[in-house]
């Protein structure tokens, strides 16, 4: 028997290969795409890496590295998270300051949407939109959020109304300035084409300009979003007692660390979801992005 009819036997490793390839290439590709391949496996054993480091780094009977101070254990963090979700933190329950958090933020996402796509797509196309709405909204962009909050605070007072134009701000920028990219973007062929078809000019704007610029406006809203989860935090520092953030900051000022990881990770996954919503949502909206 030749030396080529022997099958290595496939063991730990030759299995951690196959879940760390790229998969095989698809018909008609001989190398296969960047990137191309199913990361979920990968994404849950990083996952789990993480929380089996966190729980050996605080385990007591090996000698905690660190003090409970500065990095409570994961049993500590998920009995605070059961006592603030039934008994409540600053009088009010873990429902209560995400349910705060999401109504806030959310309220000034769609707001952005419904004002950001249209501006966005004006500037795109209209040079006096673009005249118009291109000096503040890059003047205003660059700046920190926490450079215009005592303003909000000035013009608004301190109560809702605040908290939502400022994050209504934040978020608004990278959606109108994708959404412009993204109008931009779309090959001016297609718009001669459909022209030549006999399409109307709103013709042309709804099925040529603004669906071909959805893989930039979803692209959009995802980092508007982004900025907007960061924002939420210096909005909620303003005289209030309600929401994440406040929570947050009120256990940081009396040192309960529990509380503050507990908080992160309810954001975190809050956020990571609606993440993973938006990739969804942009997998039925435009399956095409990335094959043409």
């Amino acid at each position: 028997m030749s030396t080529t009819d022997v099958t290595p036997p496939v063991g730990i490793f030759g299995r951690l290969s196959d879940v760390f390839s790229a998969g095989p290439a698809k018909p008609g590709d001989s190398y296969g795409a960047p990137g191309q391949g199913n990361s979920t496996a990968i994404a849950i054993a990083t996952a789990i890496t993480i929380f089996l480091i966190w729980w050996l780094v605080t385990l007591p009977a090996l000698g905690p590295m660190f003090k409970p101070l500065f990095l409570p254990s994961p049993a500590a963090v998920w009995g605070k998270f059961i006592a603030v979700a039934t008994e409540g933190y600053q009088d009010r329950t873990l429902w209560e300051h995400t349910y705060a958090r999401v109504l806030r933020i959310f309220s000034a996402f769609i707001l952005a949407v419904i004002f950001g796509i249209p501006i966005g797509i004006a500037m795109a196309t209209n040079r006096v939109f673009r005249g118009i709405f291109d000096p503040p909204i890059e003047f205003y962009r660059p700046l920190p959020p926490l450079g215009y909050l005592p303003l909000t605070v000035i013009w608004f007072g301190i109560g809702e109304e605040q908290k939502l134009v400022l994050l209504f701000l934040a978020i608004f920028a990278p959606i109108v300035l994708n959404t412009r990219a993204g109008v931009r973007s779309v090959a001016i062929e297609q718009i001669h084409a459909a022209y030549s078809m006999g399409a109307s000019r709103a013709q042309v704007l709804w099925h040529v300009i603004f669906k071909g610029a959805m893989p930039e406006i979803l692209t959009g809203l995802r980092i508007g979003i982004g900025f907007g989860w960061t924002t939420l935090v210096a909005a909620e520092l303003v005289a209030t007692q309600e929401g994440l953030g406040a929570m947050i900051m009120s256990a940081s000022e009396f040192l309960v660390t529990d509380v503050v990881v507990m908080g992160i990770i309810v954001i975190g996954i809050i956020a990571y979801s609606f993440d993973l919503f938006m990739r969804w949502v942009e997998r039925k909206m435009v399956p095409w992005k990335g094959r043409v």
